[in-house]
């Protein structure tokens, strides 16, 4: 039954139906139901999805929350989660309302329009901490069109939030070998590139420690800044406790050269990482990331 649910919610139908009840509820009872069913979701212990957020909340916290702290964390993360989503599909056609649901930081807004760091290219790394997507509906809002790398060949639900993002007009390529060959051009034109890099993926060449840990986590960011000598720059979006999603930034990360290639990508993809770890410390329960980043960890959560 849990392994059902995470089939549903994932599916084009579940999020057919979220992005429905998004734009049909008002924000007080949207936000009721919201948080409705994370309670739901988050007491099914035995669902995969559950186990996975257990084991990541686990190992962010350095491995210390007990069973019953535990499972508070795994509460806030899917009622955040829930509340991210709902907002997101509640506002995303409403440019007025997100403009003012969306703080960004005003140095973001420079950094884009004066080019601090030159007329270089930038590589924007996004993490899954509250809600991703209004990082990219920002960016999108103040005319700034960054070349977005989604997820390969997206199906189901992916494909339906696929579609649904190219309506608002963003620039959206899925990542394939042709798409970074573009991607490493655009860079090195001065343009930006914008992709997520903690969302974990099968059959990883590369195990880049994350919290303590090898994690499969993608590192073609450090490829498309290497390769076309850019910085990359973590952005991210914090839920505020008056319902506001502020945008914020790191400072731009230079890539470090390195004789050995794989050396090369794996001690930069580390330094990104440690810089991302201190994002997601600040506000652990809207890292909202429901797969399994460290696998090994399941197996190693307090019961």
């Amino acid at each position: 039954m849990s392994l059902e649910i995470q089939q549903i919610i994932n599916s084009s139908f579940g999020v057919s139906l979220a992005s429905a009840l998004g734009r049909g509820l008002p924000p007080w009872l949207g936000h009721r139901l919201s948080d409705f069913v994370a309670e739901r979701i988050s007491a099914r212990r035995n669902s995969k999805m559950v186990q996975a957020v257990r084991a990541n909340q686990w190992v962010i916290s350095g491995e210390k929350l007990e069973k019953a702290a535990l499972d508070e964390a795994v509460r806030q993360t899917f009622r955040n989660a829930a509340r991210s989503i709902f907002d997101l599909y509640h506002y995303i056609h409403d440019e007025t309302a997100t403009d003012r649901l969306i703080v960004i930081d005003q140095s973001i807004q420079q950094l884009f329009e004066h080019q601090e760091f030159g007329q270089r290219g930038l590589v924007v790394a996004g993490l899954h901490i509250s809600s991703f997507d209004f990082v990219l509906q920002a960016l999108h809002l103040r005319g700034i069109q960054p070349l977005v790398l989604t997820i390969p060949d997206p199906k189901g639900g992916r494909r339906v939030e696929f579609e649904m993002r190219k309506k608002t007009g963003m620039n959206l390529m899925p990542a394939s070998v042709t798409t970074l060959r573009q991607a490493i051009k655009h860079l090195q034109t001065g343009g930006v590139v914008l992709t997520g890099i903690d969302r974990p993926i099968p059959d990883a060449k590369y195990y880049p420690r994350f919290f303590g840990r090898p994690a499969s986590l993608p590192t073609h960011h450090i490829y498309l800044a290497t390769r076309a000598q850019v910085p990359i720059m973590i952005m991210v979006t914090n839920l505020q406790p008056d319902g506001r999603y502020t945008v914020i930034r790191s400072n731009p990360i230079e890539m470090k050269p390195y004789p050995d290639r794989q050396v090369e990508i794996l001690e930069n993809a580390e330094r990104v990482l440690r810089i991302a770890e201190t994002f997601i410390r600040k506000v652990p329960h809207q890292w909202t990331i429901s797969l399994p980043v460290w696998p090994e960890a399941l197996e190693q959560v307090p019961d």
